[in-house]
């Protein structure tokens, strides 16, 4: 029976002294890898805020905040990839040789701006209908009533209902939160009912008869 038990405690003992330096070595791989990230499109450094920090293949990550800094635990040898809405993407590995816990490094971004071909825009069918009524300097009542319906405010104001937004509207309004959560985090937002602009919009609203039921 003794026997049995030292067998036993010897297995113990050796499970977790196997368990206590597989966790060490582990622990020595970990990293605290911190920085910022700025515009190096010319020689004015400025902060990117809001970008995108993730590790590959791992599924996990973080950005950095409004100043462009970001703090992140990673091991050695992980592939980073930073990513900015108006930025090229940049790909970082953690070296294997480090033997400090903790790693920083400024990180440059360069604009990646696309210029879309020019676009004009004509209220008239054609390019060639609008040199002949430029010419003549004759509008049709047709077309200059169905301009008007056009400009009505009640057709512009359900065509920006109506009309989804694009990638940049999405990313800038889903910013802008970010920011004024940010902005207010520990402390309670303010009510619109002491804004004296809020109250005015109310007020043209009203005037406008935008809360009129619509049939």
């Amino acid at each position: 029976m003794k026997k049995i038990i030292l067998i036993a405690t010897l297995i113990g003992a050796f499970i977790f002294n196997a368990t206590a330096q597989e966790e060490k070595a582990w622990k020595e791989q970990l990293i605290q890898f911190s920085g910022m990230i700025l515009d190096g499109s010319d020689e004015n450094l400025y902060p990117v805020p809001f970008t995108n920090i993730l590790l590959k293949e791992k599924g996990r990550g973080t950005y950095s905040d409004l100043k462009g800094f970001f703090s992140i635990v990673v091991e050695k040898g992980d592939t980073i990839i930073f990513t900015a809405i108006g930025y090229k993407d940049v790909e970082f590995q953690i070296p294997d040789s480090l033997n400090s816990s903790h790693y920083s490094i400024v990180q440059l971004m360069t604009q990646d701006t696309f210029n879309l071909p020019e676009t004009v825009v004509f209220p008239w069918p054609s390019r060639d209908h609008f040199k002949l009524e430029f010419l003549a300097m004759d509008v049709s009542n047709e077309m200059q009533e169905r301009a008007l319906e056009n400009l009505v405010q009640e057709t512009l104001r359900r065509q920006r209902n109506e009309v989804p937004t694009d990638a940049n509207e999405q990313a800038d309004y889903y910013l802008r939160e970010q920011a004024s959560n940010y902005y207010y985090i520990g402390q309670t937002p303010p009510m619109n009912i002491f804004n004296p602009i809020a109250w005015k919009k109310f007020f043209d609203a009203w005037k406008n008869g935008d809360f009129k039921k619509k049939d």
